[in-house]
């Protein structure tokens, strides 16, 4: 047998990762998936509760999603999406046309997440350059945003691990502070507060406001932050805060999208509508690399005149509108279109939050557990009384991590937040395996004193 991990080592540079980390915890040579579990090559079996970065909507080698490409792979692979079109592009985007929050009706495809927000954020400056307001030349987005990795997506991003060192090259971006329940200023509580940190936008907006061509959000669940949860009355507020400022909300629902937070959408929640909505990773149901913005009629028609009128959104991808991943999609919203799926996830997601908080919650270093539809969140402190965070390089996240691996448990925490983010398909005997392999491996880390 050929000695893999030597030859990946030998050659690969893995992303997010601190390789000289790898000469003691080696890459895992994965060979097969099936629903929620991946195996490697010596056949050890583990349960993917991250979805593999979030993406895997349905499982591992779903069948019909399999079917469907296989199918497409021997008609159409992929063509030029300038002047051609095919039809799984076309019954794609009919369909979700009829499931998208209110008024979003023009999709333009890319082909990842970080591609979409930057076309996005393009569009919403070249919208108002060719409508009279040539001022709007900035972007507005919260502390602690993730919103990719590409220098435009990064500078409207505030997560120092991934853009810091990059600052002297990143755009100049309004920062609003954003909403931080666990540690609310206000002393209130997610579940009933009147969003009085709001303020800040509003003092930000009055001050920028006429500068600004859209704000960026991730609705209700800043992932990279730490599965930062928020209530979606802020979102209502945002909406009319846009509208009084003529500026454009631009919505990332790229991993809160297609029933992760409950419902289809994660802006279904509020009941309002962004100006954009940037989508990728649950879209394909993570078979394949695919993204895309959606927007309203109003701003198309922006850009509709005579080409030498110099309005056309001149922007392209060479694998836009894909059909592989097209069929993907279209698979996953034929799963996804009877609605059982996620009313059994919605049912599971309660039982899912329940034995986390009873096996959690008495720990004391359990600061807070927190969810939303099957996404839940750990948050490790040092001191449970006054909420004091560990030091980063402790790395007590990671530490639990390795734990978790060895009994086939894959948690892979953002710093100090353990959190399980699982296919919808999840059942609950596989909830009770991976809490309980996450609360041992928790307390080999920091065991409970007697």
């Amino acid at each position: 047998m050929e000695n893999w991990i030597e030859k990946d080592l030998e050659y690969i540079w893995h992303p997010c990762s601190q390789m000289k980390d790898y000469e003691e915890l080696k890459p895992i040579v994965i060979k097969k998936g099936e629903g929620i579990y991946l195996y490697d090559i010596n056949d050890k079996k583990y349960v993917d509760v991250i979805s593999s970065w979030w993406c895997n909507l349905l499982g591992h080698c779903n069948p019909k999603i399999n079917a469907a490409i296989k199918k497409q792979v021997d008609e159409l692979e992929h063509v030029i999406f300038a002047n051609f079109t095919h039809t799984q592009a076309i019954k794609l985007c009919e369909r979700l046309s009829k499931i998208l929050p209110k008024g979003l009706c023009k999709f333009n495809f890319t082909d990842n997440g970080s591609s979409a927000i930057e076309a996005a954020m393009k569009v919403s400056f070249q919208y108002h350059q060719q409508t009279g307001n040539p001022q709007k030349t900035k972007f507005m987005a919260l502390t602690e945003a993730y919103h990719g990795e590409t220098i435009g997506a990064l500078s409207v991003g505030d997560c120092d691990l991934y853009s810091k060192l990059y600052k002297p090259i990143l755009m100049d971006i309004v920062r609003v502070q954003g909403p931080d329940c666990f540690r609310c200023p206000y002393g209130k509580c997610r579940d009933n507060c009147n969003c009085e940190c709001f303020e800040h936008a509003e003092k930000v907006f009055k001050d920028h406001g006429n500068e600004t061509a859209a704000m960026l959000v991730e609705p209700l669940l800043q992932g990279s932050a730490g599965m930062k949860i928020y209530p979606p009355l802020y979102l209502k507020k945002l909406r009319e805060l846009c509208d009084k400022y003529n500026v454009h909300l631009l919505a990332d629902e790229i991993a809160t999208g297609f029933g992760r937070t409950g419902k289809l959408f994660a802006f279904d929640h509020a009941g309002v509508s962004p100006d954009i909505m940037c989508l990728s990773k649950g879209l394909t149901g993570g078979y394949m690399p695919m993204a895309m913005f959606v927007t309203t009629q109003k701003i198309y028609d922006a850009f509709y005149d005579d080409y030498n009128s110099g309005k056309a959104f001149m922007h392209s991808h060479t694998y836009s509108g894909n059909p592989l991943a097209c069929s993907a999609a279209n698979a996953v919203l034929d799963i996804l279109e009877d609605g059982s799926i996620l009313k059994q996830a919605q049912e599971n997601a309660i039982y899912f939050n329940k034995i986390i908080k009873e096996k959690f919650l008495p720990h004391p270093n359990v600061g807070e557990v927190r969810n939303i539809g099957l996404i839940n969140a750990i948050e490790l402190v040092e001191d449970k009384q006054s909420k004091k965070p560990f030091d980063g390089k402790l790395r007590i996240g990671y530490q639990i991590y390795k734990k978790a691996l060895m009994e086939g448990v894959i948690l892979r925490p953002l710093g100090n937040i353990i959190y399980f983010n699982p296919p919808l398909i999840i059942k609950k005997e596989d909830m009770d395996f991976v809490t309980d392999v996450a609360l041992n491996s928790l307390e080999k880390i920091l065991p409970q004193k007697s």
